[in-house]
């Protein structure tokens, strides 16, 4: 619930993006105007019409872009840009005098983060995933404290102070934890959800619907699929899975994931860190096939910290071929209760209160607590549980 007053701190939210970096602010914002803080966010020219609370606090845009241009006059571009908005957020933080900066990610998040470094603002980084991205980990040493989603699968700059506060999500998605998890009967229907990211993936639109007609035809009729397919698969997505016998429903988009994933018996999607978030904390196993084009290929450090938990099963795309799914879905539906094991080990792996832990770390810093002091709330774990699920 949010503040009818807010006469606490300002603290500066910089984000902007994907929802890898969105989720976990707009869960951080609420917490902290649960607590009377005020906010402000820094975001770049794709932060416009958010919704939800990020939608209702004063907004500012500064320039950025990735270095990931391709030759030497993209590189270069980019370097301007960002050169741009770290002017445009030291003119920006020097007038509004915020008591704290978190960057999420996203271009508008290094150049803020680094302003408040340079002014001499307590400032955090929020990594969402099991690698630091490159800009965390030059920002790492600078900050006052990195806060992580899941432990890093590779050592973090030297000195940095570290603590895990998990991954915030979605309040849609916290109402659901606990929600019991019906492990599939031998008879009855087997539900899967298919999540490839904010625009889907092809490879699903490519594998799934093959592999579902390799099924036996009493399992077939028994499978309750909901996908998410791009706009322009729509079509050939559903031209594949014609007389499969499954019962099927394709979007381009699903306002309701939260729903369907406590509904599924299993979850078949990307490894990115918000599915990985969304999956744990409501308490579902899930099939994960990583991104393998991903920098770093932190997906791959996602999925693979989830499956020594117990939690998923894994597939490099190379391997995500029809027959293996298959012969994985077969042998989920006559052994259901390898289902019902990781749905376990995957709110085991879950920090439920991550928006608490987070905003505790922020106001700490504020309050002139040591930056990597651990949160003193307690629920749910820190350490990650370490029964092996599998990687195929």
């Amino acid at each position: 619930m949010i503040a009818p007053r807010h006469t606490g701190h300002l603290i500066v939210l910089a984000a902007g993006g994907t929802g890898g970096h969105v989720f976990p602010a707009e869960a951080l914002a609420q917490e902290l105007l649960a607590q009377g803080h005020r906010l402000a966010l820094i975001t770049d020219a794709r932060g416009t019409g958010y919704t939800g609370t990020l939608g209702l606090i004063d907004t500012h845009h500064i320039s950025g872009q990735g270095l990931t241009g391709r030759g030497v006059v993209g590189i270069a571009k980019g370097v301007i840009t960002l050169g741009i908005g770290l002017l445009q957020a030291r003119k920006l933080l020097s007038e509004i005098k915020p008591a704290a900066v978190v960057g999420f990610g996203g271009y508008a998040s290094a150049p803020t983060v680094l302003a408040a470094t340079q002014l001499g603002i307590p400032a955090i980084v929020h990594e969402q995933n099991a690698i630091l991205g490159r800009a965390n980990r030059l920002l790492a040493r600078r900050v006052n404290c990195v806060c992580l989603s899941i432990d890093l699968a590779r050592p973090a700059p030297a000195g940095a102070v570290i603590v895990r506060t998990g991954m915030p999500v979605r309040s849609g998605v916290a109402a659901l934890r606990g929600a019991p998890y019906a492990v599939p009967t031998t008879d009855g229907p087997f539900r899967l959800l298919i999540l490839g990211g904010s625009q889907g993936a092809r490879v699903f639109s490519d594998v799934v619907p093959a592999a579902v007609k390799l099924l036996p035809d009493a399992l077939r009729k028994r499978l309750e699929i909901s996908q998410q397919c791009r706009p322009e698969e729509m079509e050939r997505t559903q031209d594949a899975y014609h007389d499969s016998g499954a019962h099927v429903q394709l979007r381009h988009f699903f306002d309701n994931v939260p729903e369907l994933l406590a509904h599924a018996h299993l979850l078949v999607a990307r490894s990115g860190a918000s599915t990985v978030a969304e999956a744990t904390v409501i308490g579902r196993p899930s099939l994960l096939v990583p991104y393998p084009f991903a920098a770093d290929d932190h997906q791959s450090a996602n999925a693979d910290a989830l499956a020594h938990a117990g939690g998923a099963w894994v597939l490099r795309q190379p391997h995500f071929t029809p027959d293996a799914l298959a012969r994985l879905l077969t042998q989920f539906a006559s052994t259901p209760t390898s289902l019902g094991d990781a749905a376990t080990a995957a709110m085991t792996f879950a920090v439920p209160d991550a928006a608490q832990r987070l905003a505790d770390v922020v106001t700490g810093l504020i309050r002139g607590e040591n930056g990597a002091r651990a949160p003193a709330r307690t629920s749910g774990p820190i350490s990650t549980h370490t029964m092996k699920r599998g990687i195929v």
